[in-house]
């Protein structure tokens, strides 16, 4: 692990040695602590510990959470988050460090050799938010719309909840992660810092509002699914359309590529990977009798297995060359790789399924699907075993909103809910 000073950059101890924890919550137009009320699904299961840190704290975890959905900072940009995580993790007297990058924390809990890793993300989105919670977003056009909030607020109420517990069986470590919504991915600079080193295994949780609030999907195997962009730019000497034999037509260049390149993906991959193409933005020209002289089109490559999506760059390019090649335009082809699919360790899984049915019942847990969505948890799986699960978050009535839509919101019950499992899953790992 990379020796940082946990003070660099953040909130100094107060005169009297105490961390006021609070005080990075002023100014915010918040219910006072007293009137916010949550219930703990999972109330009574034990440890004793953490039914007597939940009861005591459950209206401070939303009241966490409340201010990091109000103040969302963008990827590698979250300074102010990482400061509210610092100055509760030191209120418990734990010791994080900071990333070499400024952003984002790594705290142990406990002692002994074996170790086990809780991983959030701290970014949010470059969305507007459409609700009208007293707590919405104070950041134009940025919002929590993917439930990273929740993310953050769940391990921050499991690492002050191990925190009060008289013996640990080992050690946690506590991942704090920024830039999960861009590609690599933060994984990578905790990973470079030295998160994972001494780690067994590591587990996550992600939103999930297709699943009922006191629910967690899990699932051995890939969960998610590798996501690349792509940038293709065309050029053309130009024209008049009255004369494309003339010169080359770039708009019908970016035609065949659209159309064209799904279809021939989709007949040199595996159909069962899943392998799917998208187009997101398109421009070439302006004037309808002029053949433009260049273009860009923009979209994402996603597939659901690591060998595939090894050998898609050379495959993609290759592709692009033999559809363009009669059309006599050029090109110039950006394949930004992005994040591997995340895939479950069995094992792990076990051992997440353990924490589920130990925080909630046996009742409590669910299948889940693999998805076509990239998360850069991939990134950790690649280094040492471990799981991701899907934390459900909707309240069993109304729509089911989306992640990455603005009107996104969750039922808070559920933070309360992931603590637990966080907890229980590290245990049962540690056992």
């Amino acid at each position: 692990m990379t020796a940082i000073d946990p003070g660099v950059g953040l909130s100094p101890d107060r005169p009297n040695g105490e961390t006021n924890v609070l005080a990075a919550l002023d100014g915010v137009t918040l219910s006072p602590v007293d009137e916010i009320s949550v219930e703990d699904l999972g109330v009574g299961r034990g440890p004793g510990w953490l039914d007597d840190w939940l009861k005591r704290n459950a209206s401070e975890v939303v009241r966490w959470r409340r201010h990091i959905h109000a103040h969302p900072e963008l990827s590698r940009q979250e300074h102010e988050t990482t400061r509210l995580v610092h100055d509760l993790l030191v209120s418990a007297g734990l010791k994080p460090r900071l990333l070499p990058t400024g952003v984002g924390l790594i705290c142990d809990i406990g002692t002994g050799p074996r170790c086990v890793a809780l991983r959030a993300d701290l970014d949010a989105l470059p969305l507007p938010e459409a609700t009208d919670l007293p707590y919405r977003s104070t950041v134009d056009q940025v919002s929590h719309a993917c439930g990273h909030d929740g993310h953050t607020t769940v391990l921050l109420g499991a690492a002050l909840a191990l925190a009060s517990a008289t013996e640990l069986p080992g050690r946690i470590r506590l991942i704090f992660q920024p830039a999960e919504e861009v590609m690599p991915g933060g994984a990578l600079d905790v990973i470079a810092a030295g998160g994972l080193d001494g780690v067994e295994r590591i587990f996550g949780l992600h939103c999930d509002p297709r699943l009922q609030v006191g629910r967690v999907g899990t699932r051995v195997g890939a969960i998610t699914s590798a996501s690349d962009m792509l940038e293709l730019r065309l050029t053309s000497p130009g024209g008049h359309t009255s004369r494309p034999h003339l010169t080359a037509d770039l708009v019908h260049a970016l035609g065949t590529v659209i159309t064209g390149l799904p279809v021939l993906l989709s007949r040199r991959v595996d159909p069962r990977s899943g392998t799917v193409l998208v187009w997101g933005a398109v421009h070439a020209g302006e004037a309808p009798n002029v053949v433009p002289r260049d273009g860009v089109l923009r979209g994402t490559l996603r597939t659901g297995t690591r060998e595939v999506w090894s050998e898609l760059d050379g495959l993609v390019h290759d592709l692009v060359n033999a559809l363009l090649a009669p059309t006599g335009v050029g090109f110039d082809l950006l394949h930004r790789r992005g994040v591997p699919p995340v895939v479950n360790d069995r094992d792990s899984t076990m051992l997440l399924r353990a924490g589920v049915e130990a925080a909630l019942g046996e009742d409590a847990l669910a299948g889940t699907e693999q998805s076509s969505a990239g998360e850069d948890f991939g990134w950790y799986l690649e280094q040492v075993p471990g799981s991701f699960g899907r934390l459900g978050v909707w309240p069993g009535h109304g729509p089911k909103l989306d992640l990455h839509q603005s009107s996104f919101d969750l039922d808070e019950r559920a933070l309360l809910v992931g603590v637990r499992v966080l907890v229980h899953a590290a245990l049962a790992a540690l056992a």
